[in-house]
Protein backbone atom coordinates (compact mmCIF):
# COMPACT_ATOMS: atom_id res chain seq x y z
CA UNK A 1 0.00 0.00 0.00
CA UNK A 2 2.84 2.58 0.67
CA UNK A 3 4.41 1.67 -2.53
CA UNK A 4 1.33 2.32 -4.36
CA UNK A 5 0.31 5.55 -2.78
CA UNK A 6 3.93 6.45 -3.75
CA UNK A 7 3.22 6.07 -7.04
CA UNK A 8 0.43 8.43 -6.78
CA UNK A 9 2.21 11.17 -5.69
CA UNK A 10 3.01 13.96 -7.83
CA UNK A 11 6.18 15.31 -8.94
CA UNK A 12 8.02 18.17 -6.98
CA UNK A 13 7.68 20.69 -9.96
CA UNK A 14 3.74 19.87 -10.04
CA UNK A 15 3.50 19.96 -6.52
CA UNK A 16 5.01 23.47 -6.73
CA UNK A 17 3.00 25.13 -9.58
CA UNK A 18 -0.05 23.93 -7.88
CA UNK A 19 1.03 25.38 -4.84
CA UNK A 20 2.21 28.30 -6.19
CA UNK A 21 -0.97 28.98 -8.18
CA UNK A 22 -3.20 28.37 -4.76
CA UNK A 23 -0.94 30.73 -2.81
CA UNK A 24 -1.28 33.45 -5.58
CA UNK A 25 -4.98 33.39 -5.37
CA UNK A 26 -5.13 33.65 -1.75
CA UNK A 27 -2.73 36.99 -1.98
CA UNK A 28 -4.98 38.40 -4.49
CA UNK A 29 -8.33 37.20 -3.16
CA UNK A 30 -7.46 37.81 0.69
CA UNK A 31 -6.13 41.39 -0.28
CA UNK A 32 -9.48 42.26 -2.44
CA UNK A 33 -11.56 41.24 1.06
CA UNK A 34 -10.03 42.65 3.19
CA UNK A 35 -10.04 46.56 1.02
CA UNK A 36 -13.73 45.39 0.62
CA UNK A 37 -14.61 44.89 4.51
CA UNK A 38 -12.94 48.37 5.03
CA UNK A 39 -14.10 50.84 2.77
CA UNK A 40 -13.46 53.90 4.68
CA UNK A 41 -9.82 53.33 5.14
CA UNK A 42 -7.54 55.41 2.85
CA UNK A 43 -5.15 52.53 0.92
CA UNK A 44 -3.32 52.78 -2.50
CA UNK A 45 -5.42 50.76 -4.74
CA UNK A 46 -3.85 47.84 -6.29
CA UNK A 47 -4.49 49.40 -10.20
CA UNK A 48 -1.88 51.99 -8.97
CA UNK A 49 0.90 52.51 -10.81
CA UNK A 50 0.04 50.45 -13.71
CA UNK A 51 -1.75 47.55 -11.24
CA UNK A 52 1.74 47.29 -9.53
CA UNK A 53 -0.04 46.33 -6.35
CA UNK A 54 -1.75 43.13 -8.15
CA UNK A 55 1.83 42.66 -9.85
CA UNK A 56 3.51 42.45 -6.96
CA UNK A 57 1.35 39.38 -5.00
CA UNK A 58 1.00 37.57 -8.12
CA UNK A 59 5.32 37.55 -8.49
CA UNK A 60 5.89 36.56 -4.49
CA UNK A 61 3.02 33.98 -5.26
CA UNK A 62 4.67 32.96 -8.26
CA UNK A 63 8.05 32.56 -7.48
CA UNK A 64 7.04 29.97 -4.77
CA UNK A 65 7.00 27.40 -8.31
CA UNK A 66 10.79 27.40 -8.63
CA UNK A 67 11.55 27.52 -4.46
CA UNK A 68 12.99 24.02 -4.79
CA UNK A 69 15.34 24.83 -8.10
CA UNK A 70 16.61 28.44 -7.39
CA UNK A 71 15.36 28.99 -3.08
CA UNK A 72 18.14 31.91 -3.04
CA UNK A 73 17.02 33.53 -6.27
CA UNK A 74 12.90 33.09 -4.96
CA UNK A 75 14.37 34.06 -1.62
CA UNK A 76 15.49 37.66 -2.95
CA UNK A 77 12.43 37.61 -5.44
CA UNK A 78 9.65 37.51 -2.49
CA UNK A 79 11.34 39.89 -0.34
CA UNK A 80 12.09 42.77 -2.79
CA UNK A 81 8.49 41.88 -3.75
CA UNK A 82 7.18 42.38 -0.13
CA UNK A 83 9.48 45.32 0.67
CA UNK A 84 8.27 47.43 -2.72
CA UNK A 85 4.26 46.33 -1.47
CA UNK A 86 4.78 47.49 1.99
CA UNK A 87 6.97 50.59 1.50
CA UNK A 88 4.39 51.98 -1.50
CA UNK A 89 1.57 51.59 1.22
CA UNK A 90 -0.74 49.09 -0.67
CA UNK A 91 -3.25 47.61 1.51
CA UNK A 92 -2.16 44.78 4.00
CA UNK A 93 -3.51 41.25 3.80
CA UNK A 94 -2.28 38.09 3.03
CA UNK A 95 0.07 38.68 0.94
CA UNK A 96 3.12 37.46 2.57
CA UNK A 97 1.91 33.71 2.34
CA UNK A 98 4.58 33.47 -0.48
CA UNK A 99 7.55 34.90 1.43
CA UNK A 100 6.96 32.63 4.57
CA UNK A 101 7.28 29.67 2.20
CA UNK A 102 10.46 30.95 0.21
CA UNK A 103 12.02 31.72 3.39
CA UNK A 104 10.98 28.15 5.01
CA UNK A 105 12.70 26.64 1.83
CA UNK A 106 15.74 28.66 1.96
CA UNK A 107 16.36 27.35 5.18
CA UNK A 108 14.97 23.20 4.77
CA UNK A 109 17.54 23.08 1.65
CA UNK A 110 19.91 24.97 2.85
CA UNK A 111 23.57 24.06 3.45
CA UNK A 112 22.51 25.34 7.79
CA UNK A 113 24.65 28.02 9.14
CA UNK A 114 25.33 30.16 4.92
CA UNK A 115 21.29 29.83 4.72
CA UNK A 116 20.48 30.68 8.53
CA UNK A 117 22.90 33.84 8.10
CA UNK A 118 21.06 34.54 4.95
CA UNK A 119 17.13 33.99 6.18
CA UNK A 120 18.57 36.11 9.21
CA UNK A 121 19.68 39.04 7.28
CA UNK A 122 16.90 38.73 5.06
CA UNK A 123 14.20 38.85 7.85
CA UNK A 124 16.27 41.76 9.78
CA UNK A 125 15.96 43.82 6.85
CA UNK A 126 12.64 42.89 6.40
CA UNK A 127 11.51 43.79 10.11
CA UNK A 128 13.33 47.19 9.40
CA UNK A 129 11.69 48.52 6.28
CA UNK A 130 8.24 47.06 7.54
CA UNK A 131 8.50 48.87 11.12
CA UNK A 132 9.41 52.46 8.87
CA UNK A 133 6.88 51.88 6.58
CA UNK A 134 4.83 51.03 9.51
CA UNK A 135 5.32 54.76 11.05
CA UNK A 136 2.27 56.36 9.62
CA UNK A 137 0.19 53.03 9.33
CA UNK A 138 -3.56 53.94 10.29
CA UNK A 139 -5.23 52.71 12.62
CA UNK A 140 -2.38 52.05 15.15
CA UNK A 141 -4.03 48.76 15.96
CA UNK A 142 -3.02 47.42 13.09
CA UNK A 143 0.74 47.54 13.39
CA UNK A 144 0.39 43.93 14.99
CA UNK A 145 0.10 42.30 11.77
CA UNK A 146 3.87 43.97 11.37
CA UNK A 147 4.95 41.80 13.92
CA UNK A 148 3.16 39.19 13.07
CA UNK A 149 5.13 39.17 9.59
CA UNK A 150 8.30 39.45 12.11
CA UNK A 151 7.69 36.64 14.04
CA UNK A 152 5.80 34.68 11.79
CA UNK A 153 8.96 34.94 9.27
CA UNK A 154 11.10 34.20 11.71
CA UNK A 155 8.91 30.80 12.71
CA UNK A 156 9.15 29.98 8.73
CA UNK A 157 12.72 29.86 8.98
CA UNK A 158 13.43 28.23 12.47
CA UNK A 159 10.67 25.57 10.95
CA UNK A 160 12.84 24.82 8.06
CA UNK A 161 16.05 24.77 9.73
CA UNK A 162 14.56 22.02 11.92
CA UNK A 163 13.52 19.65 8.80
CA UNK A 164 17.13 19.96 7.44
CA UNK A 165 18.56 19.05 11.21
CA UNK A 166 16.30 16.08 11.42
CA UNK A 167 17.00 15.38 7.80
CA UNK A 168 20.62 15.28 8.64
CA UNK A 169 20.08 13.25 11.28
CA UNK A 170 18.16 10.46 9.54
CA UNK A 171 21.24 10.38 6.84
CA UNK A 172 23.83 9.72 9.38
CA UNK A 173 21.72 7.48 10.85
CA UNK A 174 21.22 5.58 7.99
CA UNK A 175 25.09 5.84 7.05
CA UNK A 176 25.60 4.30 10.78
CA UNK A 177 23.60 1.87 10.07
CA UNK A 178 24.77 0.62 6.64
CA UNK A 179 28.84 0.99 7.96
CA UNK A 180 27.45 -1.02 11.03
CA UNK A 181 25.92 -3.68 9.10
CA UNK A 182 28.85 -3.52 6.25
CA UNK A 183 31.47 -4.06 9.82
CA UNK A 184 28.97 -6.93 10.85
CA UNK A 185 28.93 -8.66 7.34
CA UNK A 186 33.60 -8.16 7.10
CA UNK A 187 33.36 -9.52 11.07
CA UNK A 188 31.26 -12.34 10.06
CA UNK A 189 33.08 -12.96 6.64
CA UNK A 190 36.74 -13.05 8.51
CA UNK A 191 35.33 -15.32 11.24
CA UNK A 192 34.75 -17.67 8.58
CA UNK A 193 37.58 -17.28 7.14
CA UNK A 194 39.30 -17.73 10.02
CA UNK A 195 37.41 -21.38 10.93
CA UNK A 196 38.05 -22.33 7.46
CA UNK A 197 41.70 -21.52 7.55
CA UNK A 198 42.05 -23.18 11.01
CA UNK A 199 39.95 -26.82 10.10
CA UNK A 200 41.95 -26.49 6.83
CA UNK A 201 45.57 -26.29 8.82
CA UNK A 202 43.85 -29.60 11.26
CA UNK A 203 42.83 -31.18 7.86
CA UNK A 204 46.65 -30.89 6.65
CA UNK A 205 48.27 -31.82 10.03
CA UNK A 206 46.09 -34.97 10.12
CA UNK A 207 46.02 -36.28 6.68
CA UNK A 208 49.51 -35.34 5.50
CA UNK A 209 50.96 -37.14 8.78
CA UNK A 210 48.63 -40.71 8.28
CA UNK A 211 49.04 -40.14 4.46
CA UNK A 212 53.05 -40.09 4.55
CA UNK A 213 53.36 -42.87 6.88
CA UNK A 214 50.78 -45.45 5.29
CA UNK A 215 52.28 -44.30 2.48
CA UNK A 216 56.16 -45.76 3.56
CA UNK A 217 54.67 -48.72 5.29
CA UNK A 218 52.27 -49.50 1.91
CA UNK A 219 55.51 -49.84 -0.41
CA UNK A 220 57.10 -51.64 2.94
CA UNK A 221 54.48 -54.01 2.32
CA UNK A 222 54.60 -54.09 -1.02
CA UNK A 223 58.23 -54.97 -0.96
CA UNK A 224 58.08 -57.80 1.51
CA UNK A 225 54.81 -59.04 0.29
CA UNK A 226 56.71 -62.53 -0.77
CA UNK A 227 59.63 -62.21 1.09
CA UNK A 228 59.14 -61.29 4.95
CA UNK A 229 55.04 -62.00 5.45
CA UNK A 230 55.55 -61.44 9.38
CA UNK A 231 56.68 -57.92 8.55
CA UNK A 232 54.13 -57.34 6.06
CA UNK A 233 51.25 -58.28 8.49
CA UNK A 234 53.52 -55.70 11.36
CA UNK A 235 53.33 -52.98 8.74
CA UNK A 236 49.66 -53.71 7.64
CA UNK A 237 48.80 -53.10 11.31
CA UNK A 238 51.08 -49.79 11.31
CA UNK A 239 48.53 -48.95 8.15
CA UNK A 240 45.30 -50.16 9.47
CA UNK A 241 46.47 -47.86 13.27
CA UNK A 242 47.24 -44.97 11.60
CA UNK A 243 44.23 -45.05 8.83
CA UNK A 244 41.85 -45.37 12.14
CA UNK A 245 43.32 -42.74 14.17
CA UNK A 246 43.07 -40.42 11.00
CA UNK A 247 39.77 -41.40 10.56
CA UNK A 248 38.82 -40.12 14.15
CA UNK A 249 40.82 -36.97 14.17
CA UNK A 250 38.64 -36.24 10.70
CA UNK A 251 35.23 -37.05 12.66
CA UNK A 252 36.06 -34.92 14.98
CA UNK A 253 36.92 -32.14 12.72
CA UNK A 254 33.80 -32.82 11.03
CA UNK A 255 31.61 -32.76 14.17
CA UNK A 256 32.97 -29.33 14.89
CA UNK A 257 31.43 -28.34 11.09
CA UNK A 258 28.13 -29.81 12.54
CA UNK A 259 28.09 -28.48 15.77
CA UNK A 260 27.82 -31.29 17.26
CA UNK A 261 29.48 -32.68 20.67
CA UNK A 262 28.93 -36.10 19.47
CA UNK A 263 31.96 -38.25 18.42
CA UNK A 264 34.31 -35.15 19.61
CA UNK A 265 37.91 -36.45 20.55
CA UNK A 266 39.86 -34.22 22.32
CA UNK A 267 42.59 -32.24 20.03
CA UNK A 268 45.81 -34.21 20.31
CA UNK A 269 48.55 -33.02 22.53
CA UNK A 270 52.18 -33.58 24.02
CA UNK A 271 50.87 -36.39 25.95
CA UNK A 272 50.30 -38.31 22.73
CA UNK A 273 54.04 -37.47 21.92
CA UNK A 274 54.86 -41.27 22.76
CA UNK A 275 52.57 -43.04 20.02
CA UNK A 276 53.35 -40.69 17.74
CA UNK A 277 57.81 -40.88 17.76
CA UNK A 278 56.48 -44.97 17.82
CA UNK A 279 54.83 -44.44 14.50
CA UNK A 280 57.64 -42.43 13.13
CA UNK A 281 59.84 -45.10 14.08
CA UNK A 282 57.26 -47.82 12.13
CA UNK A 283 58.29 -45.41 9.37
CA UNK A 284 61.98 -45.86 9.38
CA UNK A 285 63.14 -43.04 11.36
CA UNK A 286 65.34 -43.44 13.70
CA UNK A 287 63.98 -40.58 16.54
CA UNK A 288 65.90 -39.68 19.82
CA UNK A 289 63.45 -37.85 22.44
CA UNK A 290 64.51 -35.34 25.05
CA UNK A 291 62.07 -33.92 27.30
CA UNK A 292 62.84 -31.84 30.12
CA UNK A 293 60.51 -31.78 33.11
CA UNK A 294 57.83 -29.21 32.90
CA UNK A 295 57.05 -27.35 36.64
CA UNK A 296 53.21 -27.66 35.37
CA UNK A 297 51.14 -28.98 32.42
CA UNK A 298 51.42 -26.68 29.36
CA UNK A 299 48.11 -24.94 28.50
CA UNK A 300 45.87 -27.14 25.71
CA UNK A 301 46.33 -24.78 23.13
CA UNK A 302 50.34 -24.60 23.64
CA UNK A 303 50.23 -28.49 23.94
CA UNK A 304 47.80 -29.11 20.61
CA UNK A 305 50.33 -26.59 19.01
CA UNK A 306 53.41 -28.31 19.68
CA UNK A 307 52.06 -31.46 18.81
CA UNK A 308 50.88 -30.24 15.47
CA UNK A 309 54.47 -28.63 15.10
CA UNK A 310 56.15 -32.06 15.74
CA UNK A 311 53.57 -34.07 14.03
CA UNK A 312 53.98 -31.97 10.54
CA UNK A 313 58.40 -31.74 11.35
CA UNK A 314 58.14 -35.41 11.38
CA UNK A 315 55.87 -36.58 8.36
CA UNK A 316 58.47 -33.81 6.22
CA UNK A 317 61.37 -35.66 6.98
CA UNK A 318 59.31 -39.41 5.86
CA UNK A 319 58.22 -37.04 2.94
CA UNK A 320 61.43 -35.28 1.75
CA UNK A 321 64.15 -37.37 3.20
CA UNK A 322 63.49 -40.55 3.64
CA UNK A 323 64.51 -42.92 6.81
CA UNK A 324 67.00 -41.10 8.79
CA UNK A 325 68.18 -39.92 12.07
CA UNK A 326 65.90 -37.15 13.98
CA UNK A 327 66.24 -35.51 17.07
CA UNK A 328 63.45 -34.22 18.78
CA UNK A 329 64.14 -31.65 21.65
CA UNK A 330 61.23 -30.29 24.25
CA UNK A 331 62.51 -27.98 26.58
CA UNK A 332 60.16 -26.48 29.31
CA UNK A 333 61.33 -22.65 30.26
CA UNK A 334 60.20 -20.32 32.63
CA UNK A 335 57.75 -18.95 30.41
CA UNK A 336 58.23 -20.59 27.28
CA UNK A 337 58.18 -23.98 25.81
CA UNK A 338 61.13 -24.52 22.97
CA UNK A 339 60.44 -27.30 20.45
CA UNK A 340 63.29 -28.23 17.95
CA UNK A 341 63.03 -31.21 15.71
CA UNK A 342 66.85 -31.91 13.89
CA UNK A 343 67.57 -34.42 10.93
CA UNK A 344 70.11 -35.42 9.72
CA UNK A 345 71.18 -35.99 5.54
CA UNK A 346 69.25 -38.78 3.80
CA UNK A 347 71.48 -42.13 4.53
CA UNK A 348 72.93 -43.70 1.98
CA UNK A 349 74.55 -46.72 3.55
CA UNK A 350 72.84 -49.75 4.12
CA UNK A 351 74.02 -50.81 7.69
CA UNK A 352 70.71 -50.54 9.23
CA UNK A 353 68.94 -53.37 7.22
CA UNK A 354 65.45 -52.09 8.41
CA UNK A 355 66.58 -48.45 7.43
CA UNK A 356 68.01 -49.12 4.25
CA UNK A 357 64.82 -51.22 3.55
CA UNK A 358 62.42 -48.31 4.34
CA UNK A 359 65.06 -46.62 1.87
CA UNK A 360 64.74 -48.82 -1.20
CA UNK A 361 60.78 -48.28 -1.03
CA UNK A 362 59.79 -45.01 -0.08
CA UNK A 363 58.20 -43.16 -2.75
CA UNK A 364 59.43 -39.90 -4.06
CA UNK A 365 61.61 -39.73 -1.25
CA UNK A 366 64.32 -36.54 -1.06
CA UNK A 367 62.63 -35.32 -4.21
CA UNK A 368 61.42 -32.45 -3.00
CA UNK A 369 63.77 -29.64 -1.21
CA UNK A 370 62.64 -29.40 2.68
CA UNK A 371 64.34 -25.95 2.83
CA UNK A 372 61.30 -24.99 0.36
CA UNK A 373 59.02 -23.11 2.82
CA UNK A 374 55.68 -25.41 1.96
CA UNK A 375 51.34 -25.45 3.29
CA UNK A 376 53.28 -26.83 6.45
CA UNK A 377 55.85 -24.83 7.19
CA UNK A 378 53.29 -21.70 6.50
CA UNK A 379 51.36 -23.96 8.99
CA UNK A 380 53.56 -24.17 11.70
CA UNK A 381 54.25 -20.64 11.58
CA UNK A 382 50.94 -19.36 12.12
CA UNK A 383 49.86 -21.48 15.02
CA UNK A 384 53.49 -20.16 16.99
CA UNK A 385 52.14 -16.66 16.09
CA UNK A 386 48.53 -17.45 16.74
CA UNK A 387 49.73 -18.09 20.21
CA UNK A 388 52.25 -14.94 20.32
CA UNK A 389 55.35 -17.10 19.59
CA UNK A 390 57.90 -17.61 16.45
CA UNK A 391 59.03 -20.31 14.49
CA UNK A 392 62.34 -20.91 12.76
CA UNK A 393 63.20 -23.15 9.95
CA UNK A 394 66.38 -23.70 7.98
CA UNK A 395 68.90 -26.08 6.49
CA UNK A 396 71.87 -26.96 7.79
CA UNK A 397 75.08 -27.08 6.68
CA UNK A 398 76.09 -30.80 7.05
CA UNK A 399 72.46 -31.53 4.68
CA UNK A 400 70.27 -31.72 7.37
CA UNK A 401 67.35 -29.55 8.72
CA UNK A 402 65.82 -27.46 11.69
CA UNK A 403 62.63 -26.57 12.68
CA UNK A 404 62.96 -24.54 16.06
CA UNK A 405 59.55 -23.47 17.49
CA UNK A 406 59.02 -21.08 20.46
CA UNK A 407 55.32 -21.31 22.38
CA UNK A 408 54.60 -18.65 25.18
CA UNK A 409 53.07 -20.73 28.15
CA UNK A 410 50.95 -17.59 28.60
CA UNK A 411 49.93 -17.24 24.54
CA UNK A 412 49.03 -14.08 23.53
CA UNK A 413 46.42 -15.23 21.47
CA UNK A 414 43.32 -17.25 21.82
CA UNK A 415 42.87 -20.87 19.95
CA UNK A 416 38.74 -21.64 20.54
CA UNK A 417 38.26 -25.18 20.19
Amino acid sequence: MPDRIAGLRLPALAQDLILALFITVMQVQGTLRRVAAEPDTVLRPLTDLGNLGYLLLIVSGAVVAVRRRWPVAAFVTAAFASLAYYTLDFPDGPGWLGLFVVIYTLTALGDGRRSLFMAGVGIAALATLWLVAATDLEPRDAIGWVFFRIGASIMSAALGESVRSRRVIAAKALERAESAERTREEEARARVDAERLRIAREVHDTVAHAIAIINVQAGVTAYVLDKRPELARETLRTIEQMSSQALREMRAILGMLRDSSEGRVPPPGLAEIDDLTAKARDAGLDINLEVTSPTSPPPSAVSNAAYRILQESITNVIRHVGPTRVNVVLDYGIDALEVRVTNEARRRDGADGRMALHAAVAPGGGTTDPAEPGCGIFGMRERCLLLGGDLAAEALPDGGFEVKARLPLAPAGTVHR
